[in-house]
């Protein structure tokens, strides 16, 4: 922990020396929630998002908030290791290309749905909900990367092995669920006359009501299917690597945590509602899973289970830069120069790219050790080829 701010109802407990303004006013808001429990914690890639800060933990008793969740309900990150010990550029670049041609990027889906089998169960969302609205349409998403920061990337460890990685959400059926939730929270706020301040844009569920259980089991389901989507991502890139590299390649380990979510905890003694929004699960001993950009490490950490951070870390570097100041800001050749001198196979081609630009993020060096007290590392991951969405 790196600072302890105190002029607020509840502590804000800061993993960085450095937040930003947005990011700071956002984490003193949730501090100042009447529901809000213990303290706040900011991890050391936060930076200002919707309503609550990017890299934020929030704790509360008996209400939860669909913005300290966020739009991309179950973002999160999925790493499988092969006992590949090297890879050819030349295999590389076409198990890149195949990669690209098999699972759809940005805002394609796949020409034909998928089967339902693929789905994870309704049995527990709301009939006539926003799940299962979005059903149909989902399998047509289920396997595909999305855009903005997802990527799929291979890496070099550490350890010798060869590695695969996804980042990647829900789709349009967690955003869908995000945006009705909040909109109805806003609207029952203001019919109880709530005393949070709707500018905070921080509206509530109390949990005892129909609307507060029917978002929980519908936020689930987002998280289950962010899991299936990363997991037949998974299944198409290991079938491309058996077709390029044969009967060499096995899977080892499966590490998959997610990033955008609450779930009911106990800390402190208490039975509490824990917001994640762009954080990690770090449980003692639990693997867990933390990207630099297309430019860095990623690591295979894990968690040393410290509850102040409510047993948390970050989920990333974390942006330096909005999308647009680095698009604006950034040189294209120097971000460009700056990835191929590392050998990396990488989705710079254009100015509009630069938002994803290495440049565009914190270091994830500092990140790493502003949180040394919450998780330890496993492996160091080098990029090797990526794709982004």
């Amino acid at each position: 922990m790196q600072q302890v701010i105190s002029t607020e109802n509840i502590p804000i407990k800061l993993w960085l020396n450095n937040i930003e303004e947005g990011a700071l006013k956002q984490a003193k808001n949730i501090a100042n929630l009447p529901f809000a429990f213990r303290h706040v914690a900011i991890m050391p890639d936060s930076h200002e998002g919707y309503g609550m800060p990017i890299g934020g933990v929030l704790a509360t008793k008996g209400v939860i908030v669909p913005n300290a969740v966020g739009v991309d309900i179950g973002c999160g990150m999925c790493a499988v290791k092969t006992n590949l010990h090297s890879i050819q550029e030349k295999e590389l670049k076409k198990i890149m290309g195949a990669i690209r041609n098999s699972i759809p990027l940005g805002f394609k889906h796949h020409p034909e749905k998928k089967d339902v089998m693929l789905m994870p169960s309704m049995e527990k969302v709301p009939q006539y909900g926003i799940v299962q609205r979005q059903f149909d349409a989902a399998r047509g998403q289920i396997g595909t990367l999305g855009g903005g920061n997802h990527f799929i990337e291979i890496q070099k460890g550490n350890d010798g092995h060869i590695w695969i990685m996804i980042h990647s959400g829900s789709r349009n059926i967690g955003l869908k669920v995000a945006e009705h939730y909040n909109r109805l929270a806003k609207k029952l706020n203001e019919q109880w006359h709530s005393e949070v301040d709707k500018k905070m844009d921080l509206a509530f569920l109390p949990i005892e009501t129909q609307e507060a259980k029917d978002y929980f089991n519908e936020m689930q389901y987002c998280v289950d299917f962010a899991f299936a989507n990363r997991k037949l991502m998974m299944d198409t890139i290991k079938g491309i690597f058996l077709d390029f590299v044969g009967k060499r390649f096995e899977e080892f380990d499966f590490v998959n945590i997610a990033h955008n979510y609450a779930a009911w905890e106990n800390h402190f003694g208490s039975n509490v509602i824990v917001h994640r929004k762009g954080a990690t699960s770090a449980r003692e001993g639990e693997i867990g899973i933390i990207p630099g950009s297309q430019g860095t490490k990623s690591y295979i950490v894990r968690g040393k289970g410290n509850p102040e951070s409510f047993t948390s870390c970050s989920h990333g570097a974390g942006r330096l830069m909005g999308r647009k100041q680095a698009q604006r800001e950034l040189n294209l050749e120097a971000e460009i120069a700056r990835l191929d001198k590392q050998g990396i196979i990488h989705s710079i081609r254009h100015k509009s790219d630069l938002d994803e630009a290495p440049s565009a993020y914190k270091n994830i060096d500092v990140v790493m050790e502003n949180q040394s007290d919450l998780v330890d590392i496993v492996v160091e991951l080098s990029p090797l080829a990526v794709v982004k969405g």
